[in-house]
């Protein structure tokens, strides 16, 4: 599984003109799924983006993880980021998961995050419009493979 993960102050996602979810300060997580992924993946990608520490502490360094500062994690599932993009100019989903597996392990994604900090999200399948202001900018890629 992916994540790119950028550190926000505002951060929304709206699918047809109609916000469906929105945070303050924290995370905004594209989440892909990967074929060969699983609920494992899921919990340590979830793990991960709750305890990877982006945020400034006290000195102005990146020493506080989203679980430290109490900030809001805004997930959106994008399976372009699972993209092959070695070869021609088109990108290659091959690598992707099934639509249904997609949903489960996002799914799961969300329930392991929503464990520790409040969580928003937008819609699976969905075409939507994602709106940000990146703090910083910040931005990592994040992935975890399975048997890693």
């Amino acid at each position: 599984m992916i994540a790119l993960i950028q550190r926000v102050t505002v951060a929304s996602v709206a699918v047809g003109g109609e916000i469906v979810g929105a945070i303050g300060p924290g995370i905004l997580a594209l989440v892909g799924v990967e074929r060969g992924d699983g609920e494992a993946q899921a919990e340590r990608l979830a793990r991960k983006v709750l305890t990877y520490r982006i945020f400034p502490d006290a000195a102005g360094k990146m020493n506080l993880s989203l679980e430290d500062t109490g900030g809001q994690l805004l997930a959106v599932p994008q399976f372009t980021l699972v993209a092959d993009t070695n070869s021609g100019t088109r990108p290659s989903f091959s690598s992707g998961a099934s639509p249904e597996a997609g949903l489960k392990y996002f799914d799961q994604f969300i329930a392991h995050a929503s464990k520790s900090v409040s969580t928003r999200t937008g819609r699976f399948g969905a075409h939507m419009q994602v709106s940000l202001v990146n703090d910083g900018p910040v931005t990592f890629w994040l992935q975890v493979k399975p048997g890693s």
